[in-house]
């Protein structure tokens, strides 16, 4: 997710809570305890008062996760290439380093865990341009942690597709119940054009092998049609014999044959001159 909910120390928690994962962006003045460095723990009192429950600062302080990037020593930065592009692969000059949270930790009674920090510094600009806050576990490798990191410009552009070609954006009512089933049916619509685009070439078998059989399977009946299988009933059957069927148009052997009109008849006669 991006910075707008990554920077939501609330919301990060809650997912945590939930028992997922994230990669989330962050903003440069999120801050940060630095490797090595954490709050202290309540002290304990042996006098009057009450006991101290929440955590202590101490003479450390907690930094922005800028000043952490620029403190990083050159060797922390690689260069990792992540995904094959257009023309080129793409690679990026990032650094990642084990990190703990420290937004109002002051308020709570237990430390955050660490998380890792990934920050992203080309080598044209004079500063980090991007950080992210991940719990993915701490052998994740780093090629993998920044795959998963850019996995999101695949999620943007999967819903843009999904508003502009399929019609996720049109919809136009005001219930969650509509909103659900049009959104279900989009995506789902969306899941079998990816996959028959994945199963064209380049990226699919240049050839299908025929289906050896029908896709349709054995006893299959079409919604409406009669069970062949289910014994009629004695009673409709008889109803059917005895009731006699409205026939809704006539039998074109029982209706009758027009005759020639009679030339004695004025109106016939008029007719025919017509």
């Amino acid at each position: 997710m991006d910075a707008g909910y990554g920077n939501d120390t609330g919301l990060r928690t809650d997912i945590t809570a939930l028992g997922l994962r994230y990669v989330a962006g962050i903003g440069p003045n999120t801050s940060v305890w630095p490797p090595g460095e954490a709050p202290l723990p309540p002290q304990s009192r042996t006098g009057r008062g009450r006991p101290q429950t929440r955590l202590q600062r101490g003479q450390h302080q907690p930094i922005s996760v800028k000043t952490l990037a620029l403190s990083l020593p050159q060797e922390a930065w690689q260069t990792i290439t992540w995904r094959e592009g257009t023309t080129d692969w793409l690679a990026l000059r990032v650094a990642r380093w084990r990190v703990r949270p420290a937004h109002r930790d002051n308020l709570l009674s237990e430390l955050r865990a660490e998380e890792w920090l990934l920050i992203e510094w080309p080598e044209d600009e004079t500063e980090p341009t991007k950080y992210w806050f991940s719990t993915l576990p701490e052998d994740t490798a780093f090629d993998r942690l920044v795959d998963l990191t850019k996995l999101r410009w695949r999620i943007e552009r999967d819903y843009q597709e999904l508003k502009q070609e399929l019609g996720l954006g049109d919809y136009e009512g005001r219930g969650w119940r509509g909103f659900h089933h049009h959104a279900t049916v989009c995506i789902a619509a969306y899941g079998f054009l990816i996959a028959e685009r994945g199963a064209l070439p380049p990226s699919g078998p240049p050839f299908s092998a025929p289906l050896s059989r029908s896709a349709i399977p054995d006893g299959y009946r079409r919604r409406g049609a009669a069970d062949p299988t289910r014994a009629p009933h004695p009673k409709l059957d008889r109803d059917r014999a005895t009731t006699p069927h409205r026939r809704s148009r006539q039998d074109p052997s029982e209706m009758p044959l027009l005759q020639p009109a009679d030339p004695q008849d004025t109106k016939s006669s008029r007719l025919l001159t017509q």
